[in-house]
Formats: structure tokens, sequence, C-alpha cells
């Protein structure tokens, strides 16, 4: 392995906009892992940068850091995952990242009506919601989650 190809928590912070807290939270986690130098200085790969973006990514998708864990988890440690790594993770969660963009989708058309509350507070809701018929049929936003 080439000295280029480790970088100091530092540097991985400028490069991810993550806080180096953020960067040993994530080692702790055994999301990334650190190689030490003979000065007991942590350094990671450059490839850990696409690591914690993905990271950074799929919390903005709205994955929660267990499901993150389970994704990365299947990348190789001490190495460089290659294109066929990631393309693993990617088909893994495809099903996933449709689901939230259908969710997405019907939230956004629905907010603007009537989401499903059940309410009657607008005045349209006793043409489309005559006699709460969304109520019956269980609680919460019925008309975007189901």
């Amino acid at each position: 392995m080439d000295k280029n190809d480790l970088l100091p928590i530092g540097e991985l912070a400028r490069r991810t906009g993550l806080a180096v807290s953020a960067i040993r939270f994530y080692e702790d986690r055994g999301l990334i892992q650190a190689f030490r130098t003979v000065g007991n200085q942590r350094r990671f790969l450059r490839s850990d940068i696409r690591r914690l973006s993905f990271i950074l990514v799929a919390q903005r998708l709205g994955l929660g850091l267990a499901e993150i864990e389970t994704e990365l988890a299947k990348l190789p440690q001490g190495r460089t995952p290659s294109l066929s790594d990631w393309q693993k993770i990617s088909r893994s969660m495809r099903g996933a990242i449709d689901a939230k963009i259908q969710l997405l989708t019907r939230a956004r058309a629905k907010l603007d009506e009537c989401i499903g509350c059940g309410c009657l507070s607008l005045p349209r809701c006793e043409m489309h919601n005559r006699g709460d018929k969304v109520g019956a049929a269980g609680p919460g936003p019925r008309l975007v989650l189901d």
C-alpha cells in the first residue's frame, strides 16, 4: 500500500465535511477502519472518503445507522472496495430507495390536499372523506402510507 493511499483523520474530515469526532464515531462503530502509524496516529484509506460519503447520502435518504451498518458490512475491510463491491450494495438498496421515492411522491401530492387524517376541517373533506371512511381504515395518514 502506497503512503499516498492513507490519509490523516484531519484530511479525511476536510474531504468529507465531517467533524473529526464523527469520523471517530464511525470508526468505533466499525464502519471505517484506521491504520496506526508507528507514532500511533490514525491513517485511513483514501477509499474511506467514499464509505463516509455513502453514510452521508444514506442518512439523507432516511436510512438508520443499523441499515447503513448492514450495507457497509458487505464491503471488504482493509482494502479499497471494487466497483463490483459497490454494485452489490446498490442492488441491495434499490428496492428500499424506490419505496422511499414512491412515499415522497405520494406525500408531495397529498400535502396540498388531505393526507387522510379524518379531521373533516376542510370544506372538501366531506366530499372526499364522507363519514370519515379514511379514519375507519386505521390510524395515521392512510392516504399517504397505504
